[in-house]
């Protein structure tokens, strides 16, 4: 049986549309990508013109007006068709923090470039080398002088930064010696990367176990007009919760996806592999561990779309974000462990495709948020347990 998505799914044109480009960019396409470090400029350029990176732009800045699930939906059928959202997905979790919290001046000037595919806004400058996950204390500071702030510091991990025009910036505007509360003083900017590399912000590569693209930075006196600012100064953590909580369910979605690859490969090969006279998907030993993940990937499925509906509803929706993210990422590593299984010896071959998503896959445990930060945040946020951390 072909693990797809149940009847009644939501946006089936969208999907059928997706699933139509991904055929044009088969698996050779995404490991010479691999093999010569590439960017996928290609494939994201045909998304890009046929409409899909614009989903959630609303239609008066030249976008379809679609909710976060239409995105959600976008990236969840590239990776089950065996490429990588990764390559665009920032475009889709920080839609949400513009629209949300950016001024109508910003939206003009950026919204309907974005639509067109003229404007990339592939990267989010938020984790930095000393603090990691500990958002609050980040040490890149921005500092106001006149109509401009200066900026100083590092950021890593910052993904197709160099790939982008626009990138968001966390920034500390007020030290933290200043403010009662630690996540008071942050501010979110918007950076050009036309205005920014060589004037102060420089970039340099970082090589990963998986072609994700992504760069370290670092910020020497980058000047960054106060018009662009998101919101009001300080209030930066605030919206990147947004984003963040956007990033966690748009991040599952992609988990789905490769559950899906991941068991539709393994149930399709266990069809066709005979050892001792029989299909080896005749065996329990390979049999359980395949339904078991494809029951664990229908869960974490309704997850997110629990989560995607709070958030476009406008409600709090940390929890199902961060149950959504770990309920999905984990349905696809233990796939991705099945299929391997299945596979045997083979899956090492490159050919097969399963080694690298395996990679994928193990990677998505641990960003953009690991298992065990959300397993502390439902433990002191939603059980009221002592803070772990």
């Amino acid at each position: 049986m072909n693990v797809s998505v149940p009847l009644g799914e939501d946006y089936p044109e969208i999907r059928e549309g997706v699933r139509a480009i991904c055929k044009k960019f088969p698996s050779e396409y995404w490991r010479k990508l691999e093999d010569n470090d590439d960017y996928a400029e290609e494939f994201v350029k045909e998304l890009s013109d046929a409409g899909y990176l614009a989903a959630q732009i609303p239609e008066e800045y030249g976008g379809s007006g679609l909710p976060l699930r239409a995105g959600c939906a976008i990236l969840e059928e590239i990776n089950a068709n065996g490429g990588h959202g990764g390559a665009c997905h920032a475009q889709m979790y920080m839609m949400g923090m513009l629209l949300r919290h950016g001024n109508e001046a910003q939206k003009q000037k950026y919204l309907p470039g974005i639509a067109e595919g003229k404007i990339r806004f592939q990267a989010f400058g938020v984790t930095e080398p000393t603090t990691g996950s500990d958002t609050t204390r980040l040490k890149t500071r921005a500092e106001r002088r006149g109509d401009k702030y200066i900026v100083n510091g590092q950021k890593i991990w910052t993904s197709r930064a160099h790939k982008s025009d626009l990138m968001t910036l966390l920034v500390r505007t007020t030290p933290v010696d200043q403010v009662k509360k630690r996540t008071e003083g942050l501010s979110v900017l918007l950076v050009e990367m036309k205005d920014a590399v060589g004037k102060g912000l420089t970039m340099q590569r970082i090589d990963t176990m998986i072609n994700h693209q992504t760069n370290e930075l670092f910020f020497d006196n980058l000047e960054v007009p106060v018009e662009n600012l998101i919101g009001e100064e300080g209030q930066g953590f605030r919206y990147i919760l947004t984003g963040m909580n956007s990033e966690r369910i748009v991040a599952a979605s992609q988990s789905s996806g490769d559950c899906r690859f991941f068991i539709n490969k393994a149930v399709a090969y266990s069809k066709e592999r005979e050892v001792f006279g029989r299909p080896i998907g005749q065996n329990q030993g390979i049999q359980f561990p395949l339904a078991r993940c494809y029951a664990e990937w229908k869960a974490a499925d309704l997850m997110i779309r629990a989560a995607a509906a709070l958030f476009e509803a406008g409600k709090p929706c940390g929890e199902e974000a961060n149950m959504a993210k770990l309920l999905a990422s984990e349905a696809a590593w233990h796939a991705a462990e099945a299929c391997m299984q299945t596979h045997g010896g083979f899956a090492a071959a490159r050919e097969f495709d399963v080694e690298r998503k395996w990679r994928e896959a193990r990677i998505s445990t641990i960003a953009p948020i690991s298992t065990n930060l959300i397993l502390a945040y439902i433990g002191q946020n939603v059980l009221g347990m002592p803070r772990s951390y």
